[in-house]
């Protein structure tokens, strides 16, 4: 793992997320219990990607 991966996956399951399944390429779906689903990039090495991320699962965190 690279970057900001490892932190971004601990952050998405504190909040409920789960790994669903792989996704096209080098990504990962994630899911959480109200059916929301997030991508989340093997390579996430800026931390705007984390970022977004962040924004895009509802999780009010900023690296």
């Amino acid at each position: 793992m690279n970057g900001y991966e490892k932190q971004v996956k601990d952050l998405l399951r504190k909040h409920g997320y789960e790994y669903f399944r792989s996704g096209k390429g080098s990504h990962e779906i994630w899911k959480n219990s109200q059916g929301m689903f997030v991508t989340v990039n093997h390579n996430c090495k800026s931390r705007h990607t984390a970022n977004s991320i962040m924004k895009e699962a509802g999780i009010d965190y900023k690296f």
